[in-house]
């Protein structure tokens, strides 16, 4: 149990503008992380394996992209008890993102809209700060790390792929696995890569880049043979999706050999926050009201995928219980973000406690 109740905190934060906060928790973990000082948040890791894309995750808790873009708090997210950490969107060049203000609590909706817009500081600072974290030099064996690939926003959205490969090259060697980011409201044009003809032909050329950087980062095994490093490759998906969409993309993940898929990013709906205070703002809504729709999705790649396809649940879970509506749903693996802003770290483990109970 962490040294520092979240709800000591929360009101500090809270008054804060949304992404002035976010950036100050990310400086004071930073800071922290590898001190003393990290006792405040850190807790232990509730254990409850499972294995999935020839991974095994010490548990089936992890944290979504978006929170750490820049890789640069891998350590101290690690000692929160996840099983896994996802960090990212990083793009190839380094970019700022989209005007502020681009954050907005609805606190009674316990949701946020953000309009980030993928802003962080390029692959190689990236790639430099994974390679510093601690765990990762130590291939600590009690967490696995994601990296989460995306396109610069000035990228055609014809040139895509092009991104994503040099993306997916540059992470490769230091990932437990690899997210393509395609589900992202706030790049312009991104989600037309969720579409059948232009889906297909990124995760062709993605598959086949696999293939080469498996040869190439090689390692041998126990038995002194030379064994491809086939890196798992997640494809991130938006809710905001028809059924007739969802069967194409589950066809074109079974077709290309992609791992698994992780469901859901951000809405576009506002339904469920129509009339509060920033509930017009542009930008992906998350938290509470993006749960049923994200479940939603889950349930229809399950029935499309089969009983054995690594399906990520995201998307609304800020209780024990929101995550085993996500297993009944049909997710292997969860992922919190909003709920850890509204909840702090105590929900890694109630939510990690609860799944071990009910698996």
């Amino acid at each position: 149990m962490s040294l520092v109740p979240y709800g000591l905190v929360r009101p500090f934060l809270f008054g804060m503008d949304a992404e002035a906060a976010h950036d100050f928790t990310l400086k004071a973990l930073a800071r922290t992380q590898g001190t003393p000082l990290q006792l405040a948040y850190s807790q232990a890791q509730v254990a409850d394996p499972v294995t999935l894309a020839g991974l095994r995750f010490p548990n089936r808790v992890g944290l979504a992209a978006g929170l750490d873009k820049n890789a640069r708090c891998i350590d101290a997210l690690g000692a929160m008890g996840f099983g896994f950490v996802e960090v990212g969107t990083v793009t190839p060049l380094a970019q700022s993102g989209n005007p502020k203000p681009r954050m907005f609590r609805l606190s009674s909706a316990e949701a946020l809209i953000n309009r980030m817009g993928f802003n962080n500081g390029g692959l190689d600072a990236f790639v430099a700060h994974v390679q510093a974290s601690h765990l990762r030099r130590a291939r600590h064996p009690g967490l696995l790390l994601g990296l989460n690939i995306g396109k610069n926003a000035a990228t055609p959205i014809e040139r895509a792929t092009d991104d994503y490969l040099t993306c997916l090259e540059g992470v490769y060697g230091h990932a437990d696995y690899v997210t393509v980011n395609i589900s992202s409201p706030n790049t312009k044009n991104l989600r037309d890569l969720q579409s059948d003809a232009a889906l297909d032909a990124l995760l062709s050329a993605i598959a086949q880049r696999r293939e080469e950087l498996a040869q190439h980062h090689a390692v041998f095994d126990d038995a002194g043979n030379k064994r491809p490093k086939r890196t798992p490759i997640f494809l991130k998906i938006a809710p905001d999706l028809e059924p007739a969409q969802i069967s194409v993309i589950a066809a074109t993940l079974l077709r290309h050999g992609i791992d698994g898929v992780i469901a859901t990013n951000t809405t576009l709906s506002r339904e469920a926050v129509r009339g509060l205070p920033h509930g017009d703002e542009a930008g992906g809504l998350s938290g509470a009201p993006v749960r049923e729709a994200s479940n939603a999705v889950i349930r229809q790649l399950r029935a499309a995928l089969g009983p054995r396809y690594p399906i990520i649940g995201v998307g609304g879970i800020l209780s024990a219980q929101d995550a085993l509506d996500k297993r009944q749903a049909g997710a292997d693996l969860v992922q919190i973000y909003t709920g850890l802003i509204y909840k702090g770290s105590a929900l890694v483990k109630e939510v990690a406690l609860a799944l071990a109970k009910g698996r």
